[in-house]
């Protein structure tokens, strides 16, 4: 199967935030060399414990100390910018690093604050027209604003080859709009794992293939979920427990908890977790997928058939950056 990683820059216990993002460059190079298909950069806003909060910043950075692996958004949040900004700012990267770039786009909040922060008019909250938004930065892209658009007569002035549009996101939203306007789609099962099956379903059965530049003629599904993988159960097991406990901070609003070590985040948890495990054929997406090398592989191959996807894109958020790379080098044994 095809391999890809998203990744946030996590802060890990002890370290800068200019640490954080010479991980993420070492990751790439790591990815590159090891066969992974795409090196994917996090939105995350006001977060403590997650550095990655201007992707198309550090696409530039991963993308000129790498040669070949395709860098790109994970996402950009449409709802905060310009559909214009973003499709000058990735056409850009794309003419500095012709057919190596990826436009994710997707929408989400980090709050009612942060998001009113964000925005330009402060004289109330605005809420983004999500439909407006994507299919205008489809028609920047593809330059196809009709005649008698506004817009029709500024161009995005670029080479012959655009950035790969691909839609994020996990909710209905998401794949109705990537269905509708032809685009590759990519499900967040680590944000939604029960509605993995309808919602992907759902885009393969609505998907109009589009022949524009930005579209494509077959549905192209990519599923992204936190995976773990260390030389034992027990390993795995303790590198999640930070995880855990992000999460759980997360779900509460605590942006600015302290990230853990692994045997911090057992005691804060009250102990180990027994690690989920995929069903094979129930095509419900466990929240973390995590083990030794046989026991992931079994996993990822069976919820690589039940979805019918080619590539996985994985997230991990593991706090110990040595660990982080042998779960990402036992990973690229399945990589094929």
């Amino acid at each position: 199967m095809k391999l890809s990683i998203v990744d946030v820059s996590t802060v890990l216990p002890g370290e800068s935030r200019t640490e954080a993002f010479r991980h993420s460059i070492e990751l790439a190079q790591f990815a590159e060399r090891a066969g992974f298909t795409r090196f994917w950069l996090a939105e995350h806003h006001a977060a403590a414990f997650i550095a990655g909060r201007a992707p198309e910043v550090l696409i530039a950075a991963i993308a000129a100390n790498t040669t070949t692996i395709k860098v790109g958004s994970g996402s950009v949040l449409l709802n905060h910018y310009s559909p214009y900004k973003v499709a000058e700012v990735f056409c850009t990267l794309n003419e500095l690093y012709p057919g190596r770039i990826d436009l994710g786009a997707g929408r989400a909040t980090t709050g009612p604050v942060s998001d009113f922060a964000l925005q330009q008019d402060r004289t109330k909250q605005i809420h983004a027209d999500s439909d407006q938004q994507i299919n205008e930065l489809v028609a920047w892209l593809d330059n196809s604003f009709p005649a008698s658009h506004p817009f029709s007569k500024t161009k995005i002035h670029t080479i012959d080859s655009l950035p790969e549009l691909h839609m994020l996101g996990s909710s209905a939203w998401s794949a109705g709009a990537a269905a509708s306007l032809g685009l590759r789609y990519v499900f967040a099962g680590f944000i939604n794992q029960a509605g993995a099956s309808e919602i992907i379903d759902s885009y393969r059965r609505k998907f109009q293939p589009s022949r524009s530049p930005s579209g494509i003629l077959s549905p192209n599904v990519k599923l992204a979920i936190h995976v773990v993988c260390a030389d034992t159960e027990e390993e795995a097991n303790h590198q999640l427990a930070p995880v855990r406990w992000m999460y759980r901070n997360l779900s509460i609003g605590n942006l600015n908890a302290p990230v853990l070590r692994p045997r911090e985040a057992v005691e804060a948890l009250g102990g180990i977790p027994v690690l989920e495990k995929y069903v094979p054929g129930s095509r419900v997406v466990p929240k973390f997928v995590g083990g030794n090398l046989e026991r992931v592989q079994d996993q990822l191959e069976s919820i690589a058939t039940d979805f019918d996807v080619e590539e996985i894109i994985v997230q991990d958020l593991i706090t110990e950056h040595h660990a982080r790379l042998r779960s990402y080098e036992l990973l690229s044994k399945l990589i094929r």
